[in-house]
């Protein structure tokens, strides 16, 4: 075999080891179990020495080397948890949704006097004339209170919808379920103070002509419903039917179309994730054109 062709069967020696033979004869240092076998711990007796107290013995990493410590004085830090990092995301206090239900029912509720007020005055009154058995209508079949009846409907329609509307704008950092019962239960108060303080405007003048007028004297009754009100269930609880419940209907319904045609999952604005946004950047300016070669100057190698 030449110097060149190394024989297969020959040990190469490996300046990184140690030479076995040269080893003297004694008890093995213990070897580290992640190392290559022959790398003694840091720490331990050399062969050949007189026993004494053990040294401190440094944590092995699985390269072989001690843990990395932090530069500078003080205790060595710990390394940090997985979450270390990760955006806080604010808590809810179960109070908060209540309150916000709460201020949510007294709000719309209070917006019902308006509502009433509204109804009063595009409701038309019903000619009724005097008799001794009491107001009787003065048309065999008058449309004046199936017509307060249709404006009731269609003002407490528009006012469920645009209170629904109104709420998931205002309330976006509080949208949810607390914030749907709220629309809900608002929008029955609404409708229940808008019917009493409507038929209310007028009444007064109303019973004092039924009470003094004489026989056969013509005026007019306000507006009220019929086809809706409240009904006593077991002598004490009321319970409203009819036209009262559709404000509560349509905020509901309302609501619950928005909340299902939202873009994020938490019904509340989120920031778009990897800094995308809606607004395009900036068009590159194109690159110049490169210039010509100067005359003179030596050609590219071709091939």
């Amino acid at each position: 075999m030449s110097p060149d062709t190394p024989d297969p069967h020959r040990s190469v020696d490996r300046p990184d080891e140690p030479d076995r033979a040269a080893a003297p004869a004694g008890p093995a240092p213990p070897a580290r179990a992640v190392n290559d076998g022959w790398t003694p711990l840091a720490g331990a007796p050399e062969a050949g020495s007189p026993p004494g107290e053990p040294g401190p013995v440094e944590p092995a990493t699985p390269g072989g080397g001690p843990w990395p410590q932090p530069a500078g004085p003080g205790p060595a830090a710990s390394w940090p948890p997985a979450y270390a990092g990760l955006p806080e995301q604010p808590v809810d206090r179960p109070r908060r949704p209540v309150a916000a239900t709460l201020a949510t029912v007294l709000g719309l509720t209070v917006l019902g006097v308006p509502l009433g007020l509204l109804w009063a005055a595009v409701a038309p009154d019903t000619p009724v004339l005097k008799t001794a058995e009491g107001a009787i209508y003065a048309q065999p079949q008058p449309e004046q209170p199936i017509a307060a009846d249709g404006w009731f409907s269609l003002l407490g329609f528009g006012f469920g919808v645009l209170a629904a509307v109104g709420l998931w704008v205002v309330l976006r950092r509080r949208r949810g379920p607390a914030v749907l019962a709220g629309a809900a239960l608002g929008a029955l108060g609404a409708a229940l103070v808008a019917w009493q303080v409507g038929r209310r405007v007028g009444l007064s003048g109303y019973q004092r002509l039924l009470a003094n007028a004489p026989d056969g004297t013509a005026f007019t009754k306000p507006a009220d419903l019929r086809a809706g009100g409240i009904e006593w269930l077991f002598g004490f609880l009321p319970v409203p039917f009819g036209d009262l419940l559709l404000p509560a209907f349509a905020a509901a319904v309302t609501y619950t179309l928005l909340a299902g045609w939202s873009r994020w999952p938490s019904l509340r604005p989120e920031p778009e994730p990897g800094g995308l946004s809606w607004v395009p950047g900036a068009t590159p300016a194109p690159t110049a054109a490169p210039e010509p070669p100067a005359p003179g100057a030596a050609e590219p190698p071709r091939g």
